[in-house]
């Protein structure tokens, strides 16, 4: 059949049968559990639907006894029979020559499933599945993709209509987590007597969060690194993510470093740039109070520490989403972010 993006194939889902053969992959898990949820509804009908339902563990399943389970028809629920196997990287490296043969010449009674985390578009498993089969795309979208996503989704999920404004705004204070996103919009949804507005989003998601956030920046700008960590302390005491803390910091930080990289590019071609201008060119809203609050913590940043914000970005994400996931792991990830920031060095600043 095809490979599809998670957001056009949650957009088509209900008009589209899920072939034998199906594949979710990626590491946005929240798209990834609609898209799998998708294929359940599409597969299974019923009330004694989950009697036709099987799931593996990827690190366990035998191909036999999955085969066999796809081959045997269901005596309830009328339709076919799902077999799921989760995190089967594992179970695809180790049986691909089965597999193949599989696509090749499925069972009619049922659908296999694979929840997978990478899925290379250039192997002969992955063509296979492309020709007959449907492989999903559940990595995180462009943000572009994901506000126009985000409206009609917020309608139908939660029965509230968003503003484009207010889901930008959202997407800024959250960070691109749609699980904590949904939450968010779950809390607007119960208290929007209208559309969810601008201001509906900053007093219920923006007030404590954002102006933590930005307190926290100020101090370790300042090079008051206890300060900022009591800031952080705030932040995880009231239930914070910790990948959102970081992605509500990235979302500054990485503005910060792109309006840099803008200064020194005009620099380099003898041409002046103010820092107000370089921070709207990098993605900075026009807005006075958040402009002069920016290029006041760029200021006192500096310019050598701005431009090592990407690499101190993508250290500390990779660590928060791999062994450094745990509370206390995590907590110690941005503690050590803070410290960089916090501290002292030479700098010419940007201006």
């Amino acid at each position: 059949m095809a490979q599809l993006d998670a957001i056009d194939y949650l957009a088509q889902a209900a008009g589209m049968p899920v072939p034998a053969v199906a594949v979710a992959f990626g590491d946005e898990a929240f798209l990834k559990s609609l898209v799998l949820a998708e294929f359940r509804g599409s597969v299974l009908a019923g009330a004694d639907a989950e009697f036709s339902l099987s799931r593996y563990d990827g690190d366990t399943a035998e191909p036999r006894e999955v085969f066999d389970d796809l081959a045997t028809v269901p005596l309830f629920g009328g339709g076919r029979r799902l077999a799921i196997v989760r995190d089967a990287g594992g179970f695809v490296s180790s049986h691909r020559g089965l597999l193949e043969d599989y696509v090749a010449n499925p069972k009619p009674t049922g659908t296999l499933v694979l929840e997978v985390d990478a899925w290379p578009a250039n192997t002969r498993l992955a063509k296979a599945v492309a020709a007959s089969g449907l492989a999903v795309d559940c990595r995180l979208p462009p943000a572009g993709k994901l506000l126009k996503w985000l409206v009609p989704w917020t309608l139908a999920r939660h029965g509230v209509r968003i503003e484009r404004p207010a889901a930008e705004l959202l997407l800024d204070l959250v960070g691109p987590e749609l699980g904590l996103i949904d939450q968010e919009l779950a809390k607007l949804s119960g208290a929007a007597d209208g559309p969810v507005t601008p201001q509906l989003v900053r007093r219920l998601v923006g007030g404590f969060r954002a102006k933590t956030t930005w307190d926290m920046l100020d101090r370790a700008a300042e090079g008051k690194a206890a300060e900022a960590i009591h800031e952080l302390d705030r932040l995880l005491l009231a239930g914070e993510n910790p990948i959102a803390i970081l992605a509500q910091i990235g979302s500054t930080l990485r503005r910060f470093a792109a309006a840099t990289r803008v200064i020194e590019q005009h620099e380099t071609e003898g041409r002046r740039i103010t820092l107000s201008q370089a921070l709207q060119a990098a993605g900075m809203k026009p807005i006075p109070f958040i402009i002069n609050k920016a290029q006041s913590q760029l200021k006192q940043i500096g310019r050598q520490r701005a431009a090592r914000l990407y690499a101190w970005l993508l250290e500390a994400d990779l660590a928060l989403k791999g062994h450094s996931s745990s509370p206390a792991r995590a907590r110690i990830v941005l503690e050590q972010l803070i410290a960089r920031l916090a501290t002292p060095q030479p700098s010419a600043r940007p201006h």
